[in-house]
C-alpha cells in the first residue's frame, strides 16, 4: 500500500520532534521506505530534519538522502560536517549516489570529504565518476557489478561472485570478462544453477550483450534500455573494458528530468528551475520567452498597421484575426510537438525530412480542408457574404498548412544541428505562426477583396 502523508501525520512527527521522543519518531518511521521519508523532510524545516535524521541508522538515512530532491538535498548538506558525510552517508551508498551526492558538494568540500572516507576503493570509484562529463552514461554508471572471468569454472564463479555479492543492492546481471576485463557476454543464472561446478563458464555464457560506451549519451542510453527491455546495461570504453553497469533507476530518473525539460521548454520556460526557486531566478527564466511573445505581438501590430486602408474598407474582416492567429499557432504547435516527440523516442524511421513534410502537408490539408468548410458555412449564415466566406476560407486553409509545414520543419532542421528541438515547441512556433498567419490572411483579403 503506497504512504501518504496527511496534516495529521505530519503533525505528531513535529510534536514528537518537538518533544525528542526518539522512540515515537521510530514508530511513526521505522517502516516507511526512504522515498517516503524523503516526502516527510521536504515538509520540515533544517533543524526538525536533523533530529529525524538522528533516529535512522545509517543505511536508512543514506537511502532517504538518496531520494531528496535535489534543493532538499542540498539545503540539508549544507547543515552537515564534511565528516559527517562521508561517515554517515557515502559509505552507506552505491557509487553511483555517492557521486552525486558529493557532486552536489561546494568544489572545497569535495575534496574534504572524498578524504575522509574510509574504504578507499570506494573514494577511487566517486573521483573516477566525477571526472566524467555531466549527462553522460560514464556520469551515471555505478561501478558496482558482478563479473566473472571467461575461463573460470562455475565453482569458482560463484565464490567469486558471492564475494562482488556482499556491496551490491540488486544483482541484475553476470557480466563475462577476460583477463584484461574486455567485456565478452552475459551468465545466465539459470545456466549457472544447473550446469556442472566443473564446467567452464566459456561453455555456458551468452554472448548476445548490449552495451554502452562511457561517453554516450544519457538519452541515447535510455532510449536503447526502452526499446530491448533492459534492466541494466553494462558501460564499456574504447578497449570495450568493462566500467560499470546503469540500471533501470537512474534512467527513470533520466526519462523524469528530459520530460520536465521539454515540458518546460515547450511552456516557455528556460533553465532548470523549480517553483521554490527564487523570484528572481523564476523571472530570468520566463522572460526571454515573454519578450519573444511581445516582440511577435509588435510585429502583428505591424501587419495589421500595414493593411489599415484594408481594414477600414472592410472592418468585417477584423472580427476574424484571433480566429486566424489562434488556429495557426495550435496547428504549428501540434505538428512540431508530434515531430519533437518522435525524435525524442526515435520513432520517426528512416525516412527524410522531404517525407516527414509531405506526411504533414497531407494532415494540415485535411484538418484545413475540414475547418474551412465549417467557417465557410458560418460567414454564410451569420454575415450573409461570399466575398467574406471566400477569404476566411481560403486564408484559414493556407494559414494552417503553412503553420504545420512550419511546425515540423523547425525542429527537424534543429535536431539536424544538434540543438533541442524542444525549443521548437510552445512560444515560438505560436509566435512566428501568429505574425505568419495574419500576414497571410490581409494577403488574402487584399487579393480577394481589391
Amino acid at each position: 500500500m503506497q504512504f501518504e502523508l496527511t496534516k495529521e501525520f505530519l503533525d505528531d512527527l513535529k510534536m514528537a520532534i518537538e518533544r525528542n521522543q526518539e522512540q515515537e519518531l521510530i514508530e511513526l518511521i521505522g517502516d516507511l521506505h526512504g522515498a517516503d521519508i524523503s516526502e516527510i523532510i521536504a515538509e520540515l524545516d533544517s533543524d526538525q530534519a536533523l533530529i529525524l535524521y538522528k533516529v535512522l541508522d545509517g543505511a536508512k538515512a543514506s537511502d532517504v538522502l538518496r531520494h531528496m530532491e535535489d534543493d532538499d538535498q542540498e539545503e540539508f548538506l549544507a547543515s552537515l560536517t564534511s565528516k559527517e558525510i562521508a561517515e554517515q552517508f557515502i559509505d552507506n551508498l552505491e557509487s553511483d549516489d555517492a557521486a552525486d551526492v558529493i557532486q552536489a558538494l561546494p568544489q572545497d568540500q569535495k575534496e574534504e570529504v572524498i578524504s575522509l572516507i574510509e574504504d578507499k576503493d570506494q573514494a577511487k570509484d566517486i573521483v573516477d565518476l566525477l571526472h566524467y562529463e555531466e549527462g553522460t552514461a560514464g556520469a551515471l554508471m555505478a561501478k558496482e557489478l558482478v563479473a566473472v572471468q571467461l575461463n573460470w569454472t562455475v565453482s569458482q564463479a560463484v565464490k567469486e561472485m558471492r564475494r562482488q555479492a556482499e556491496t551490491i543492492e540488486n544483482i541484475y546481471t553476470v557480466y563475462v570478462v577476460d583477463e584484461d576485463d574486455k567485456l565478452l557476454g552475459r551468465l545466465p543464472i539459470k545456466k549457472l544453477i544447473t550446469t556442472p561446478v566443473r564446467s567452464k563458464i566459456s561453455d555456458i555464457y551468452n554472448e548476445k550483450i548490449k552495451f554502452a560506451r562511457v561517453d554516450e549519451d544519457q538519452e541515447d542510453v535510455a532510449n536503447m534500455m526502452e526499446k530491448y527491455d533492459l534492466v541494466a546495461v553494462p558501460v564499456v570504453d574504447e578497449l570495450d573494458r568493462l566500467l560499470g553497469r546503469i540500471t533501470i533507476d537512474d534512467i527513470v530518473d533520466v526519462i523524469k528530468e528530459e520530460a520536465e525539460k521539454d515540458y518546460a521548454l515547450a511552456s516557455g520556460i528556460s533553465g532548470n528551475v523549480e517553483s521554490t526557486d527564487t523570484v528572481l531566478t523564476l523571472t530570468r527564466a520566463r522572460l526571454p520567452w515573454l519578450l519573444i511573445g511581445l516582440l511577435g505581438g509588435i510585429l502583428g501590430a505591424r501587419v495589421i498597421e500595414l493593411y489599415e486602408g484594408d481594414l477600414q474598407l472592410y472592418p468585417e474582416m477584423a472580427f476574424f484575426i484571433p480566429l486566424i492567429a489562434a488556429m495557426g499557432g495550435n496547428a504549428g504547435v501540434q505538428s512540431s510537438a508530434i515531430i519533437v516527440q518522435g525524435l525524442a523516442n526515435n520513432s520517426l524511421g528512416f525516412s527524410g525530412m522531404f517525407s516527414k513534410l509531405t506526411k504533414e502537408f497531407l494532415i494540415a490539408l485535411l484538418n484545413g480542408l475540414v475547418c474551412s468548410i465549417l467557417i465557410f458555412a458560418y460567414n454564410l449564415v451569420f454575415h450573409d457574404s461570399m466575398d467574406l466566406a471566400i477569404t476566411v476560407s481560403f486564408a484559414l486553409l493556407t494559414v494552417i498548412i503553412v503553420a504545420t509545414l512550419f511546425g515540423t520543419f523547425v525542429p527537424l532542421v534543429l535536431d539536424k544541428y544538434e540543438i533541442d528541438p524542444a525549443l521548437a515547441t510552445g512560444p515560438f512556433i505560436t509566435t512566428v505562426n501568429d505574425v505568419l498567419g495574419l500576414f497571410i490572411y490581409f494577403l488574402i483579403g487584399h487579393l480577394f477583396y481589391i
